[in-house]
């Protein structure tokens, strides 16, 4: 069946075209085209309006295609439940209609970083940071936890540029399992013989592991010590360790209580999203020995002022003003629709997903959608209609 998108399509209209004749908001308009929201108001006299200016135009209009599929584009601070969760992960990337119509050199949300100047840094991911390279120069055991897209990958990669930069003698040590799983049924997962084989290959390149678990951790243990006396620190980084099995995370105590003499051998550090925290909670008695000596940092969403300050920042990279390209409408908007309330058996609960790639993704998507609607700015009303 065709729908009302395809027929401005086929009779080469545009949105923006069936906005003006009609005396609607391009926004509003490109909702009704694109969503099928109608407002609360006077949907009946819009209907009417449009379907006499299509057949003026020629365009065999079925009625049941101007029919209101649903209501309002103002969102119900509940409703906002839709589909919101997915944009975490749904990927929107500028156009170059969009880059082209705001005069941008190119996206500011690609993340070409340079150097540490190019990394947004509230007070929280100073702190993040920071934590990491103690850990990574004086031992310790941290764990980072972020939801998907809060920048965890960043601060890790940004660890390695400044160990790099700085020449700080610290070896860093990644093991890492292909579509790592908490248990085997699932798929692979990590072990503590996966850990040991990558601390000797990072720290003593070309040696055989020893085939019993005893001898194994004895001669990780020897490989750490002579690595020291040559002035080495070393730094265990896992990612996604979300995904790594409760017997793994116990075995943790053991690599971290690797020491010589008072110093210790090893910090580590572990990266991944919320579950990992659910797992090193204090209630879990199968980690409760790693719980005590892991220090919990978790990277906060884009809250209080935070949001507008990130765009900002973002824009400023490639050389734009974001009053040129925002206006104070949009930014209320992305708040609001990135806060998604759910309904569960406890009541109303509140999801707050204003992490950087969620808000690149809408952003990108909102941008896209005014470019082709010939809008000087992004409004509240275009946020809200993507």
């Amino acid at each position: 069946m065709s729908t009302l998108r395809h027929i401005l399509q086929d009779q080469n209209i545009s949105i923006a075209a069936v906005a003006n004749a009609v005396q609607c908001s391009r926004p509003m308009m490109s909702q009704i085209i694109n969503h099928g929201q109608w407002p609360k108001k006077n949907a009946d006299d819009l209907r009417t309006r449009i379907s006499r200016f299509l057949q003026q135009k020629g365009a065999d209009i079925p009625a049941s295609l101007l029919q209101p599929q649903d209501t309002a584009p103002a969102l119900n601070p509940v409703d906002n439940e839709r589909k919101d969760d997915d944009m975490l992960l749904r990927n929107a990337n500028l156009t170059q209609a969009a880059k082209q119509h705001f005069g941008l050199p190119r996206s500011p949300f690609v993340d070409e970083i340079k150097d540490a100047s190019d990394v947004f840094a509230t007070p929280d991911i100073k702190y993040v940071r920071e934590g990491m390279l103690q850990t990574a120069l004086y031992g310790g055991f941290i764990a980072v936890v972020g939801e998907s897209g809060a920048g965890k990958t960043t601060l890790r990669e940004d660890l390695s540029d400044r160990l790099a930069r700085e020449n700080r003698p610290v070896i860093m040590i990644e093991p890492y399992v292909l579509a790592m799983e908490d248990n085997d049924i699932k798929g692979k997962t990590l072990k503590s013989s996966h850990i040991a084989e990558a601390i000797l290959e990072s720290v003593a390149p070309g040696t055989n592991p020893k085939r019993s678990p005893e001898a194994r951790f004895r001669q990780v243990h020897r490989a750490l010590q002579e690595s020291a006396k040559a002035g080495n620190k070393h730094v265990l980084i896992i990612e996604e360790a979300h995904g790594m099995p409760i017997p793994t995370l116990k075995h943790l105590k053991r690599f971290f209580e690797l020491k010589n003499g008072f110093e210790r051998l090893l910090g580590i550090i572990l990266i991944g999203q919320t579950e990992l925290a659910q797992k090193l909670s204090e209630n879990n008695p199968h980690v409760r020995e790693v719980v005590q000596r892991c220090e919990l940092l978790t990277l906060q969403p884009l809250e209080d002022g935070r949001l507008a300050q990130y765009l900002k920042f973002k824009f400023a990279r490639v050389g734009k003003d974001i009053q040129d390209v925002l206006d104070e409408s949009a930014i209320e908007a992305i708040a609001e629709r990135l806060t998604v309330r759910t309904r569960s058996r406890v009541g109303i609960e509140t999801s707050i997903l204003l992490y950087p790639l969620a808000v690149n993704n809408l952003v990108s998507a909102a941008m896209n959608e005014a470019a082709s609607l010939l809008q000087e700015r992004v409004t509240g009303d275009t946020v809200r209609g993507v």
